[in-house]
């Protein structure tokens, strides 16, 4: 089989495709033929050695695939060959085979296809953590999404549009008609204008109810500050440790340097709250994250959204895949196809 290995820390190029023995399925797993993977922030960041979860290198990134079930090991139930199916992989997924534990496979729906299929797992489920269980969405909250044209910006969109909250979400210019066209409400630019003055002023100083903050550094004082009393800051996936080419010192000593000030007596003070998504140490809960993805796949199939899919890459296209994500010429998912 082949597998997109990281070889080393740095640009695009340490990604090597190299040929591995077909593996046999352990016990409680099920062997995947993988048809699409899908590229996420996370594996931008594990080849630049930015993020914590990963092993040492060399290692195979990718925390989400779809494909056909083709080999079905003891300690298994409900599922069979030739069953279609999506996965979290939580690492592992640049392979066109993969063995997955049986409770991190999902069958999908008839009218689901593949490459919808390995756009769900890690932006949706991520977005649905952060917004439904740790922000407590509801109708009419104000929800601020930084980076809105992320895999896990897009998807928080959708789920507010179907919730019926009102968003706010900062891009750059150029994007901001693609944004409106996928329900974003209110767009704002992000890279000459101050977001915060933005926010307040089309609040009128209210301040918004949720906050999505891929980005930490020098904005966590100013997201904190946004926030109207209840509101919830949500951290994920810190984005600006991947941002450009390399690994951008500059960046990284200004997220370091610049840690959140937050105490209990403030947080009570202030009436808000402050938290934290990881979908990777979730995945040890399997019935709490099955029962999210019951409700993913319940609005999927009442045709409530489909996922934004910007392109597809064969696996010898690896490192242009990973230089577009990087570089944030994508509008929606990338996903790479052995």
């Amino acid at each position: 089989m082949r597998q997109i290995w990281i070889t080393k820390t740095g640009a695009p190029e340490v990604l090597q495709i190299r040929e591995a023995p077909t593996p046999v399925p352990a016990n409680g797993e099920v062997r995947i033929r993988v048809k699409a993977s899908g590229i996420s922030a996370a594996d931008i960041m594990g080849r630049m050695g930015r993020l914590r979860d990963t092993p040492g290198t060399p290692f195979i990134p990718g925390y989400e695939v779809a494909g056909t079930v083709d080999a079905v090991a003891q300690g298994v139930t409900g599922f069979k060959e030739g069953d279609e199916v999506l996965a979290i992989t939580c690492l592992g997924g640049y392979s066109d085979t993969i063995c997955v534990p049986y409770r991190q496979v999902y069958k999908r729906l008839e009218w689901m296809n593949v490459l919808d299929g390995a756009s769900l797992p890690f932006d949706f489920l991520t977005a649905y953590a952060a917004l439904i269980i740790i922000g407590s969405l509801h109708q009419r909250d104000r929800v601020l999404i930084l980076d809105a044209t992320g895999g896990v910006g897009l998807a928080a969109q959708e789920i507010c549009r179907i919730v019926g909250a009102e968003t706010y979400g900062t891009a750059s210019q150029q994007q901001h008609d693609q944004l409106r066209e996928h329900g974003l409400v209110h767009s704002i630019e992000c890279d000459n204008f101050d977001y915060e003055r933005a926010v307040l002023d089309m609040t009128k100083q209210r301040g918004v109810d949720i906050i999505l903050d891929p980005s930490g550094g020098v904005n966590w004082t100013k997201n904190y500050r946004m926030l109207a009393p209840g509101g919830r800051l949500v951290h994920y996936e810190a984005s600006i440790l991947s941002a450009g080419r390399q690994r951008s010192a500059k960046s990284i000593l200004r997220t370091l340097m610049h840690p959140p000030t937050y105490s209990p007596q403030n947080l009570m003070r202030d009436n808000k709250a402050v938290a934290g998504i990881n979908l990777a140490t979730f995945l040890s809960h399997a019935e709490r994250v099955q029962e999210w993805m019951r409700q993913i796949f319940a609005w999927y199939d009442e045709a409530l959204f489909r996922p934004a899919i910007d392109s597809t890459f064969p696996f010898n296209k690896a490192t242009e895949a990973h230089q577009a994500m990087q570089d944030h010429q994508n509008f929606g998912k990338i996903l790479l196809t052995p």
